[in-house]
C-alpha cells in the first residue's frame, strides 16, 4: 500500500509578476479565502510520520485553485480572471498543471507498480461561513459508493472519537466529498481497489489556537489514522508509522 500526502492550499504566496493584480485582495489573502491555516503542518507531520511522499503548494488559492478542475468557474478568481486568455492559460501551465500532473504521476506510478493507493489531501475551514457555524472539529470527505473509502474514513472517525470523545467528527461534512476536486479527478482515472482519496478537513479554531494544543491533534490525527489503516488491513503503512 501506497500512502500519498497532498496539501493544495498551503500558503498564500503570490509571485512577484502577479502582485499587482492583489492590491485590492491583500487582506482577504490572510484569510481561509487566501488558504488553509495549518493544513501545511498537518501533511508535514503525515508524511513524516508515516514516511510517505508530500505533494504541496504554497501559492495561494487565489492564484489559481489547484483543488478545482482546470474549466471550473473558480479554477481563478476575481484577481486573476480578468487576465488575457494567453495569460491565463500561461498561469495555469506555470502553476497548475506542474502539480496536478505530479500528483496524477505518484499515483499511475504507484499502481503500475502493482500498489494500491490511499490518497489523503490536508485541508482545513473556517469555524463560521456566511453567519453559519460548523459544528464539527474534523470533517472526512469521501466517496460513499467506493468501499475502501467508506471502510477507512469509518475506522477513522471511531478511532478519533475513542482517542477523545470531546472531538466532533463527521463525514462528508462541511463539504460533499464528492464534489469537484483533485481526489473526484483521480476516482474517474483508477478503480476502488486501485485507489482511495480523502479529504481531511479540520476545523481553524484548533488550526489557529494554541501550538501545544495543535500540535496535540495533528499527532493525535496520525496515530489515530495509523489504527484505522491498521483496522481496514493496510497494514503496510501502518507497520512503518507505529
Amino acid at each position: 500500500m501506497r500512502l500519498l500526502i497532498t496539501c493544495e492550499h498551503g500558503g498564500n504566496k503570490i509571485p512577484p509578476q502577479y502582485r499587482p493584480l492583489f492590491k485590492k485582495y491583500r487582506d482577504l489573502l490572510q484569510t481561509h479565502r487566501g488558504y488553509d491555516p495549518g493544513a501545511l503542518a498537518l501533511a508535514r507531520d503525515f508524511a513524516k510520520a508515516f514516511d510517505a511522499e508530500l505533494v504541496y503548494s504554497t501559492t495561494s488559492r487565489l492564484l489559481v485553485e489547484l483543488n478545482r478542475s482546470p474549466r471550473h468557474p473558480q479554477v481563478l478568481s476575481a484577481a486573476t480572471r480578468g487576465l488575457p486568455p494567453e495569460e491565463r492559460e500561461r498561469l495555469l501551465g506555470r502553476y497548475y498543471w506542474p502539480y496536478r500532473n505530479w500528483v496524477e504521476a505518484q499515483v499511475a506510478a504507484a499502481i503500475e507498480a502493482g500498489e494500491r493507493v490511499v490518497h489523503v489531501s490536508s485541508h482545513s475551514f473556517t469555524p463560521q461561513l456566511d453567519g453559519e457555524v460548523r459544528r464539527a472539529d474534523v470533517g472526512l470527505l469521501y466517496d460513499p459508493r467506493r468501499a475502501r473509502e467508506r471502510e477507512l474514513c469509518l475506522a477513522w472517525r471511531d478511532e478519533i472519537r475513542l482517542a477523545d470523545p470531546s472531538l466532533a467528527v463527521r463525514r462528508n461534512y462541511p463539504y460533499r466529498g464528492t464534489g469537484d476536486g483533485l481526489t473526484t479527478h483521480l476516482r474517474r482515472l483508477h478503480p476502488d481497489r486501485d485507489y482511495a482519496g480523502i479529504e481531511l478537513e479540520v476545523n481553524q479554531k484548533h488550526t489557529l489556537g494554541g501550538e501545544a494544543a495543535w500540535r496535540r491533534l495533528r499527532t493525535l490525527m496520525a496515530s489515530t489514522l495509523t489504527r484505522a489503516l491498521q483496522r481496514t488491513g493496510s497494514t503496510t503503512a501502518a507497520r512503518e508509522a507505529a
